[in-house]
């Protein structure tokens, strides 16, 4: 009976602690843990955000860059770190539901992580070179169409967001195109020098390259049209079942209290109503945009299925 009370007091103990450490978040600063590179697309969503957690809770929140692997070495690193909400992970839509499909890692971006909150969906763009004659999505499918076999398509890389959303693409479309992968910024260059005719990217990079006058904006690769590019058509509008989003967003390590992970997602909701900060991602092509913890959980899984259809549609194995 002794040993039953003293194991009651202990855990009460523990949740009264957890409890006030909740209420007291954060003592001390907090570090956002970005698997990307400084200066990046990610990097600078990530300290926009930062910035505004700063100031709305008093604490240092410190952007740190750990590159690798696609960004599965941040991702372990976040997930194997303590639950006290002073590590968070900038995770995007790679990391979560695109690796763990093609190469073996050491995290369940289901279960070693608590969503927090969507802090911005990144427009993707098909863009081609402007001596395919097509002026439209429509007219370019029929242009592939009529030489099979014969056009490429460039990506930052094999089982990149880009390359996937290319594959996908194509395969709704019933399309035979070649991929030729890239590192990094090459694969846009080379679809403005001609060597390529196809390119999924980024909607900032991709509206500065069509100020030379050598490639064509097409079509979004997102569910709606994009606010930066109000007039170009979704695929979705030519193939409904064709949907790639991408997002950049924060989580934490899986038992972080929900107090915690509530609190900031409440000011994350609150950063993306600000008009400077809708105007600061605008400028990079990104739509400023914010869901609940749970509303970001179910958008994972309702997303998983897409991911799935593109790493087939391009042919991947996991390694």
């Amino acid at each position: 009976m002794k040993k039953w009370i003293a194991l009651c007091i202990a855990v009460g103990c523990a949740l009264a602690a957890s409890v006030l450490q909740a209420q007291t978040w954060p003592q001390r600063p907090v570090r956002v843990i970005v698997p990307y590179s400084a200066g990046g697309l990610s990097d600078t969503q990530a300290r926009v955000i930062s910035e505004r957690l700063s100031a709305a809770f008093g604490q240092q929140f410190l952007v740190e860059n750990r590159v690798g692997a696609t960004g599965a070495i941040a991702a372990e690193y976040v997930a194997k770190s303590p639950a006290d909400g002073y590590t968070l992970f900038w995770a995007t839509t790679p990391q979560v539901s695109i690796v763990p499909l093609i190469q073996k890692v050491n995290y369940d971006p289901l279960k070693d992580f608590a969503p927090v909150s969507i802090f911005g969906k990144n427009t993707y763009v098909l863009a081609v070179h402007i001596s395919i004659p097509a002026k439209t999505l429509k007219e370019f499918i029929e242009y592939v169409r009529a030489h099979p076999g014969q056009l490429s398509y460039s990506s930052a890389g094999t089982g990149s967001a880009g390359h996937l959303s290319a594959a996908l693409f194509t395969s709704r479309a019933g399309l035979t195109m070649t991929h030729i992968p890239y590192k990094g910024v090459q694969a846009a260059t080379d679809l403005v020098g001609g060597q390529v005719q196809m390119y999924f990217g980024p909607a900032a990079d991709l509206i500065q390259h069509s100020k030379s006058g050598k490639i064509r904006l097409l079509a979004v690769s997102g569910g709606k049209r994009a606010p930066i590019l109000p007039d170009l058509p979704t695929i979705a509008e030519f193939y409904p079942a064709f949907r790639a989003d991408t997002w950049n967003g924060l989580m934490a390590p899986a038992a972080t209290p929900k107090r915690i992970i509530d609190r900031i997602a409440q000011e994350v909701a609150r950063a993306t109503r600000d008009p400077g900060v809708i105007e600061r991602l605008n400028k990079i092509g990104v739509e400023a945009y914010a869901n609940t913890p749970a509303e970001f959980a179910a958008l994972i899984r309702s997303e998983a299925p897409q991911w799935r259809d593109a790493v087939n549609a391009a042919g991947i194995k996991q390694e």
